[in-house]
């Protein structure tokens, strides 16, 4: 034991004031740099629209990973030795402590990097992760914050990349595809029917005009199945323009004599 420890402490080099100094500084401009671009970035990007939005905020996670890769590599030589054998013996011992204390944490740590890079998401993103969908809101070095329809805030750890799938609604795209569904009786003109829920859909004040309208028809043993796809102007609007869509589409076939019928099988929208 006594021999380890000074193999250890021959890993480090003796501090003096000035290197102490100096590693407060790096300290601390990090930390302020890290701060100022979490508050600057956003702050620009919810000033601008599409893409350019998108971009800017997805560069957030990326720039406080270089600061702090740059803060360590500024610091490890004040603190080590730079010789092949210290790093080696330094990388293993910390390896090894990490692997059995903090497995799933590093794991969370390691999976957010490769999130940084691969990018499955991006605050902006309308995401469905671990059972939750809501809008990425921040993406950390461990976790990911959702904010909900209900306004809750969701943080799941990028760990579970590894073993649940991750649906993107959007993926850096400022549209978003919705959907409004009608169950109707099989007694109706289906040729009326999906020309007035086409009128409903072109008439909505939430329309995104430049994205297609489509109504999918699906027949089934119960009835009709009737699928209005479509593009809100903001994906923020995604649940009011489905509302607007679905009151003003039950009007409209209810007016032809298209009357609603509830599926008697399970389906998903």
């Amino acid at each position: 034991m006594p021999e380890d420890s000074a193999n250890l402490a021959r890993l480090f080099n003796k501090l003096d004031r000035g290197d102490g100094i100096e590693l407060t500084l790096i300290v601390v401009a990090t930390i302020v740099l890290i701060r100022i671009a979490q508050r600057t970035l956003p702050w620009v990007a919810n000033r601008l629209h599409g893409r350019p939005r998108h971009y800017l905020l997805a560069s957030v996670p990326l720039l406080r990973l270089l600061l702090i890769g740059v803060a360590l590599a500024l610091m490890l030589p004040i603190l080590i030795e730079p010789s092949m054998q210290n790093m080696v013996a330094l990388l293993g011992a910390a390896g090894l402590a990490i692997g059995f204390a903090l497995k799933d944490y590093v794991s969370s740590l390691i999976a957010g990097v490769v999130s940084a890079f691969e990018q499955p998401y991006r605050p902006g993103d309308w995401i469905e992760l671990d059972g939750h969908y809501g809008e990425v809101v921040h993406v950390g070095m461990r976790t990911v914050a959702l904010v909900t329809a209900d306004d809750d805030t969701i943080t799941v750890p990028h760990l579970k990349l590894w073993s649940s799938a991750v649906r993107n609604a959007n993926n850096g795209s400022p549209v978003l595809q919705c959907a409004a569904v009608f169950h109707v009786h099989p007694e109706h003109d289906a040729r009326r029917a999906r020309a007035v829920l086409e009128d409903v859909a072109m008439t909505s004040p939430y329309l995104y005009f430049e994205a297609p309208v489509t109504v999918v028809i699906q027949e089934e043993t119960w009835g009709t199945k009737y699928m209005i796809r479509a593009y809100p102007v903001d994906p923020r609007q995604q649940f009011r323009f489905v509302s607007d869509l679905t009151v003003r589409g039950r009007e409209a076939l209810s007016r032809i004599g298209a009357r609603p019928l509830l599926p008697q099988v399970s389906l998903r929208s």
